[in-house]
């Protein structure tokens, strides 16, 4: 076993502290990882105060991870020492149900592992990047492009794949206007990577306080919908509207907003249900959806995407003695746009 130094939470309610780990020792499918950069998510400071429900304490949070393979297993094939890689949400599934035959290991129907807070293969809770070291399967490390820097790489592990995998299912590119409703952590990704699409890009947020910086990232419009005004402007207007927002929202006035056919998908994930008027769907045969995060392959192929063409997110970097104060930035929305863990903060 290898211990590490990591930071946790130890309840719902404490401040995260420093603490150690155990790794388990590398086995011969197995990439053992030096963790450069750890992206803080708002899923994070869910799970670790306990909004989706009970989790294991001590808790290390963290799937969005970069860094740099130190050791492989004997039958490793697939990473070298010296790779630059990174891990996601999910570290393992069963590799053989109907949809991780098909790539979707993020619907396992035995259900995946999580990064952090699962029930891992050898019966221990798995532990996240908030870490400097992490033991995963090789199956489950993808391969990070030189063209894109460690730092800002880090949270298209979540971020990016959580907004990508969408954009790509429902069709966004040339011809197609698609609107993402939030410019945080998710949205400004998801403008980012529907603009390198070739759709027309439109961000729906409470006030236009972000608007220079949603037409610098690549919007083409940019609304506010504390603005009455704008849904009656609006109407009927989108193919796809991406909602990145964690809160309840007025579903029917933002589903009034799709054309005929077209399609509205949760990436935010609120703590409470939403409620929608059926009719609301009827009259335009429109969608109702969600998406979450994305298979390995379509991950894989999301970094190549970024790296294509230069497209990371917006962070701030801080060091481990920061991610308390992170945290109570992220709740206030204090942060343009991603906070990343320098791990080498954490001694």
């Amino acid at each position: 076993m290898l211990t590490v130094n990591a930071y946790a939470a130890t309840s719902a309610t404490e401040p995260l502290v420093p603490t150690t780990i155990e790794r388990r020792d590398v086995g011969p499918h197995d990439v053992l990882i030096d963790i450069k950069f750890a992206g803080i998510c708002h899923s994070d400071i869910h799970t670790a105060r306990g909004d989706w429900g009970p989790a294991s304490y001590p808790l290390v949070p963290g799937h969005e991870i970069a860094g740099i393979v130190s050791e492989i297993g004997s039958a490793v094939t697939k990473h070298a020492v010296g790779d630059r890689v990174g891990v996601g949400c999910m570290v393992n599934s069963c590799r053989e149900c109907v949809n991780c035959l098909q790539g979707e290991e993020q619907f396992c129907v035995a259900g995946n592992t999580g990064t952090y807070g699962a029930m891992d293969r050898d019966g221990t809770v798995t532990q996240g990047g908030y870490s400097t070291h992490v033991v995963v399967t090789e199956d489950f490390v993808v391969r990070i492009p030189d063209a894109l820097a460690l730092d800002v790489a880090a949270p298209l592990l979540c971020a990016g794949i959580t907004t990508y995998s969408p954009l790509n299912h429902w069709g966004a590119g040339p011809g197609k206007k698609v609107a993402i409703v939030g410019l945080g952590g998710l949205g400004h990704v998801a403008v980012k990577i529907a603009h390198a699409m070739g759709a027309e890009v439109t961000v729906l947020s409470q006030s236009l306080k972000k608007q220079e910086d949603g037409l610098r990232l690549g919007a083409d419009h940019y609304y506010a919908t504390n603005d009455p005004s704008t849904f009656d402007q609006l109407a009927g207007s989108f193919d796809l509207i991406l909602n990145t927002v964690s809160a309840k929202s007025d579903l029917d006035a933002y589903l009034s907003l799709l054309a005929v056919g077209g399609a509205m998908v949760n990436v935010g994930a609120p703590a409470e249900p939403l409620s929608l008027n059926v009719f609301s769907l009827i009259f335009g045969r429109r969608s109702y959806a969600g998406s979450l995060i994305g298979g390995i392959r379509e991950t894989q192929e999301m970094l190549d995407f970024c790296a294509e063409h230069e497209l990371g997110a917006e962070i701030e970097v801080i060091p481990a003695e920061k991610i308390n104060d992170a945290y109570e930035r992220v709740l206030a929305s204090d942060v343009r746009y991603r906070f990343v863990i320098d791990t080498a903060t954490l001694g």
